[in-house]
């Protein structure tokens, strides 16, 4: 996709996570303490609680929430979340995985088939989806981080499993595993990435046509907007020219 981050477009609708900055942080914080409960309450000794930790400063949510969010679960205070994945199909027949931090199962399903059903697509079993995809670690850079080259270099040298370039910025892959190492050595050689995560990456990809992306993407904006959804990955790509159209 030239003028696209295919990460960007695969993730969900470039720019829908920019929305509802509060809606955000809340998501953040919920990970942030669930990641906290799951190991040490330090992100240098509990490696999921880093990653949860630097996406917030990425999308600069202020210290003092990020220090709540971990203080809350030194402490056993807030709800106890349940990590759950859905899997189903959108519109032209494209692959949703959703991941959710919830605590309360039975409305989170709720929702969720709701917002499937109410958009052109429906809930899977599990494991009907996520078969064609990959567990990966994902690492964004932006454009001025450094030309096609310099990054390609530096991801090799660093130890990941592919590049994608583009002139939105840099999307860098690596084994699950081997995700922080990875991390770490590319910080010394272009600064602090913009995310580190770990992602869904599909196989393989399926254009979408402008009807079938509008509400797709309608889909995507229904599920993200629920406060139990952390993420929605997806199988599809759209032209420059759809989403244009789309604005």
């Amino acid at each position: 996709m030239a003028g696209h981050s295919k990460f960007k477009n695969i993730m969900h609708r470039k720019g829908a996570q920019d929305k509802k900055r509060s809606a955000m942080f809340s998501k953040l914080s919920r990970e942030i303490t669930v990641a906290a409960k799951s190991g040490m309450p330090d992100p240098d000794m509990n490696p999921r609680l880093r990653l949860a930790v630097n996406a917030a400063k990425a999308q600069s949510m202020p210290k003092d929430n990020i220090q709540r969010a971990i203080d809350k679960a030194s402490a056993s205070e807030g709800e106890d979340y349940e990590e759950i994945r859905y899997e189903g199909y959108g519109p032209g027949g494209v692959a949703l995985i959703v991941e959710a931090l919830t605590d309360n199962r039975n409305r989170t399903a709720t929702n969720v088939r709701t917002a499937f059903s109410k958009n052109g697509g429906n809930l899977a079993a599990s494991g009907a989806v996520s078969h064609g995809f990959e567990r990966k670690g994902l690492i964004e850079y932006p454009a001025g981080a450094g030309s096609e080259e310099k990054v390609l270099e530096a991801a090799i040298e660093a130890g990941a499993d592919d590049v994608e370039s583009s002139a939105d910025g840099h999307t860098i892959w690596t084994e699950m595993e081997a995700l922080h190492e990875v991390a770490s050595a590319l910080e010394k050689a272009l600064g602090e990435a913009e995310s580190v995560k770990l992602a869904w990456k599909p196989n393989l990809t399926v254009d979408v046509p402008e009807d079938d992306a509008q509400t797709l993407f309608k889909l995507i904006d229904a599920l993200d907007d629920d406060d139990d959804v952390q993420t929605v990955w997806g199988n599809y790509e759209v032209s420059d020219e759809v989403m244009e159209k789309l604005g």
